[in-house]
């Protein structure tokens, strides 16, 4: 258990380094045949119980943006919600969530995008970018990249500018970045 001093020197002073990349690697765990069949499913679960994998994984999600005029962080549903708010109030910037069908209460716009494994739709308020608001999109994983140009479609459509993405692990082998504006940069922690 860690006492609360080494808690707090943790968070103002830790570099990060290799270590720092092996312990978030190290936390993330195949399930096997999940959502269906023939899925491996990368749960991040692990890092969120883990003190140190946690404040490791949320200031070197912050790094690329530190300095950065960033006006929202728009993470997606529902993991994208979980270092996307540290992530809005470690900028200063507000956090826009972007939903599945039917989980937000007034006005929306909406997408249909493509899954590694189907459909899915998206939504966002239609009040909740306004033009010319730099957005940064997050989620936890990006797979085939079709939920994250979905998200780039709705801030867009309001007059938003997605100036980057962030993610805690892509997964290169699906080519997800090839679904998303050509330029706008891509950060994720880890690749496999």
């Amino acid at each position: 258990m860690s006492t609360l001093s080494e808690k707090n020197e943790i968070m103002t002073t830790s570099l990060f380094d290799d270590k720092d990349i092996e312990l978030i690697r190290k936390k993330i765990r195949d399930v096997p045949d999940f959502p269906k069949k023939g899925i491996i499913f990368k749960d991040i679960t692990p890092i969120l119980q883990d003190f140190r994998a946690l404040i490791t994984t949320s200031k070197l999600l912050l790094r690329p943006f530190e300095g950065q005029n960033v006006d929202l962080i728009a993470g997606i549903e529902s993991r994208g919600f979980i270092f996307g708010t540290r992530l809005a109030t470690d900028l200063n910037a507000g956090f826009v969530p972007i939903r599945k069908p039917n989980k937000l209460p007034a006005d929306k716009i909406s997408v249909e995008y493509d899954l590694e494994y189907g459909t899915d739709q998206l939504e966002m308020h239609s009040d909740a970018i306004r033009k010319g608001d730099r957005v940064v999109i997050h989620d936890d994983l990006m797979a085939t990249g079709g939920s994250a140009r979905a998200a780039s479609e709705l801030i867009t459509s309001l007059g938003g500018i997605v100036v980057a993405y962030s993610f805690v692990l892509e997964l290169t082998f699906l080519n997800g970045k090839t679904k998303l504006e050509s330029g706008t940069p891509v950060h994720s922690l880890l690749k496999i």
